[in-house]
């Protein structure tokens, strides 16, 4: 039978109770806490072109590599504004202890952050990963590279489009050629050809001097009213939106938009769970090469294309090692011939899909006569076949130059007589003979990379990608819910990037150590 009688009993509680030797904090921190690798990594590399950044005299300064472990620590801990990190260092042990009891304010933290660490981030991101590289844990020869969308902080309702200003200047110039036609038309004489007659060459000036002449030939005449008054009024209006429309060129500088809040910032497609298609929001376009879940390299670009990223990210890249990798993969968006050939000049081994390559695989499209691959070409007579045995002579060669400059030349074939062809029907459907189109430099290219992608060790490349940079992307945007920037401006993208890519690859080691 159970007694009844026995009392609770508590372990000794008292506030007031005095120690004869206080604590240290470090007596405090588990042994392979993550806050000690941060402390040991750091505490490792060296830090002089950070020590060069601050000038002699004045009032002390907070040791820089204190405040550079502190906010590495700070983004591993998912702790990414400066008021937060402030709070930390009175708060929590491990940051005291890393800061040896330092307590610079938010002020400090984020003039640090901003302002010293701009210029050498990617050095001190590079000289961790060859410390790790050193180490036996990662390899910098081997890359996967993928790319993701990061939300910038801009406003989504303060954007400009390139295609708006496109699209209103060209009404502006066909609107000054109507007043130019009824001027000549009412003065009865030619006018001098001073006329803008496109978009691309209209300016606030040639609008002015046009709109002068346009008045001086209809000086003393009886004229509409309304054209009067549409006159006095774009004499004014026209000039001051060319020359705002000039000045948002500028910041656009190719790109298609920006946002008024971060004019570094390109309005993207966003992934989001519940839309097919994705929201359209100011963000930047992040791209990563990792080894063994450690990220090696880090680019940001204002473009949401991954294809026009690479070679870019491999210059970079480049610019941290002195050299180039030795093998890259990477997913169909970056198939592009300017890529592949960049790969080649630079002897590295790429296993990067192209378009259509897993279609190319399927029963359907190898019996497919409509596709141009599946024509047989005789390279001497440098001419194709069509199903039916017919010859497809060489027609015609052009130069194709794309969006960034790159040159690809392609070369058109046609059948010479497709009338009464039993398989016209099922070949194509143009009305006259079937010409195909072809730019034999970009198969040559598909056909390697093919032929690496299916090799043995193709297979292994395939199969180890998305569980590489994909599963760093997943960490570091959904298990640390960094999907938006805290900074504006890409030098400070940049810099928030780079702590990011550091306080990954020091948590990965603190979880392998």
């Amino acid at each position: 039978m159970k007694s009844t009688n026995k009392r609770p009993v508590f372990k000794s509680y008292d506030q007031g109770q005095q120690m004869l030797f206080p604590p240290s904090l470090s007596e405090m921190i588990e042994a392979k806490h993550p806050v000690r690798i941060v402390n040991e990594v750091i505490g490792k590399i060296n830090l002089e072109e950070l020590y060069s950044q601050y000038q002699g005299g004045g009032a002390s300064s907070y040791h820089p590599r204190m405040m550079l472990k502190v906010i590495i620590y700070a983004y591993l801990s998912n702790i990414y504004s400066s008021r937060k990190i402030e709070a930390a260092l009175k708060e929590n042990i491990h940051f005291m202890w890393l800061s040896g009891m330092n307590q610079p304010d938010h002020n400090s933290i984020n003039r640090f952050r901003s302002e010293k660490l701009k210029p050498v981030i990617k050095k001190i991101f590079a000289k961790i990963v060859i410390l790790l590289n050193q180490e036996g844990l990662v390899s910098i020869k081997d890359l996967y590279t993928d790319g993701t969308k990061i939300e910038a902080d801009a406003n989504k309702y303060t954007f400009v489009w390139g295609k708006s200003i496109r699209t209103r200047k060209e009404k502006i110039a066909k609107q000054i050629e109507e007043l130019w036609k009824y001027a000549e038309r009412v003065s009865k004489k030619e006018l001098t050809d001073t006329l803008p007659t496109s978009y691309k060459d209209i300016d606030s000036e040639k609008v002015k001097e046009a709109i002068d002449q346009i008045n001086e030939s209809l000086r003393g005449m009886k004229i509409d009213p309304k054209i009067r008054q549409k006159l006095n009024r774009v004499k004014k209006a026209w000039p001051e939106q060319l020359d705002r429309y000039k000045k948002q060129e500028e910041k656009l500088n190719g790109r298609n938009s920006y946002s008024k809040t971060d004019e570094d910032a390109t309005f993207m497609r966003m992934k989001e769970d519940h839309m097919k298609n994705g929201q359209l929001k100011a963000g930047y376009n992040w791209q990563i090469s990792t080894n063994n879940q450690f990220i090696v390299n880090y680019t940001v670009h204002q473009t949401p294309g991954d294809t026009v990223t690479l070679i870019g990210h491999l210059q970079e890249y480049q610019n941290l090692y002195g050299r180039m990798p030795e093998q890259i993969t990477a997913d169909a968006g970056y198939g592009s011939e300017e890529n592949y050939k960049f790969a080649e000049d630079n002897s590295i081994e790429p296993f990067i899909k192209y378009n259509y390559f897993h279609k190319e695989e399927t029963k359907k499209y190898k019996y497919d006569i409509r596709q141009s691959q599946n024509l047989y070409y005789n390279k001497e007579l440098d001419c194709y076949y069509c199903p039916m045995g017919q010859k497809m002579s060489l027609i015609g060669e052009k130069t194709i130059r794309t969006r960034t400059g790159f040159k690809q030349t392609v070369k058109k074939y046609q059948a010479i007589n497709c009338n009464g062809c039993p398989m016209r029907g099922a070949c194509h459907k143009s009305q006259d003979n079937r010409i195909i189109t072809i730019n034999h430099r970009a198969n040559k290219y598909k056909a390697k990379a093919k032929e690496l992608l299916t090799s043995r060790k193709g297979l292994e490349k395939r199969s180890r990608r998305p569980i590489e940079p994909e599963t760093v992307f997943g960490n570091i945007k959904h298990n640390k819910g960094f999907k938006r920037f805290l900074l504006r401006g890409l030098e400070k993208i940049n810099i928030e990037l780079g702590l990011i890519s550091i306080s990954h690859n020091i948590a990965k080691l603190a979880y392998l150590s």
